[in-house]
């Protein structure tokens, strides 16, 4: 139960015997990024890249990035979110135009979502989803507090599996296979090397 609703369940502000459910919309298209000094750097999609803009931002999202709105969603039940999606962008020259709006450049796009540029060849069609909690319906249908309470293998608050005991350590050798502990060569030894692997006049 979020913080909210327990505080204004405690001033007994809630009918509980009522399922109010309600949409959350026009959520920002991107946010800034600033450094540690709060210098503005640029701009970082809220939710994907991927996210269409509303109709009402689809001329203006790039070049105005800080008032864009996405066109994304998020079901909430009796002050618990239950799920959330968007709607997808399925035109390349609005990809572009978001990939540019984040300061991804089309070399960068390529490498990192090629598969998915490839894709614009064969003409998708507007598309979208959402994602459901069942457990959160499930919580809310059982009169619980917490999700907790109806998942049948919880992770603990550190993360933990109490069924499996995951995650266990790593054995040495799993640490120089995954190079966990390597250390970087000294520079002088660098220099050192690039010194013998010169011709000497």
């Amino acid at each position: 139960m979020p913080p909210a609703w327990r505080s204004a369940a405690a001033a007994e502000l809630i009918d509980e015997s009522q399922w109010a459910f309600l949409w959350v919309v026009d959520f920002p298209m991107f946010e800034p990024i600033e450094d540690d000094k709060g210098e503005f750097q640029g701009w970082h999609a809220v939710h994907h890249p991927f996210t269409a803009p509303t109709a009402e931002s689809l001329a203006t999202f790039d070049t105005d990035p800080g008032s864009a709105l996405s066109n994304a969603y998020d079901l909430v039940l009796n002050g618990s979110e239950l799920g959330g999606g968007s709607i997808r962008i399925h035109q390349r020259d609005v990809q572009k135009r978001a990939f540019d709006a984040i300061g991804l450049s089309e070399e960068e796009a390529a490498s990192q979502f090629g598969f998915l540029l490839d894709a614009f060849n064969y003409g998708p069609p507007p598309h979208g989803g959402i994602a459901l909690g069942l457990d959160r319906v499930v919580t809310l249908l059982g009169g619980y507090d917490t999700i907790r309470d109806v998942i049948a293998f919880p992770k603990t608050s550190t993360g933990g599996d109490p069924l499996t005991g995951a995650p266990t350590a790593i054995t040495p050798a799993q640490r120089r296979e995954a190079g966990v502990d390597a250390q970087p060569k000294a520079k002088e030894n660098k220099d050192a090397a690039k010194a013998e692997a010169e011709p000497t006049a």
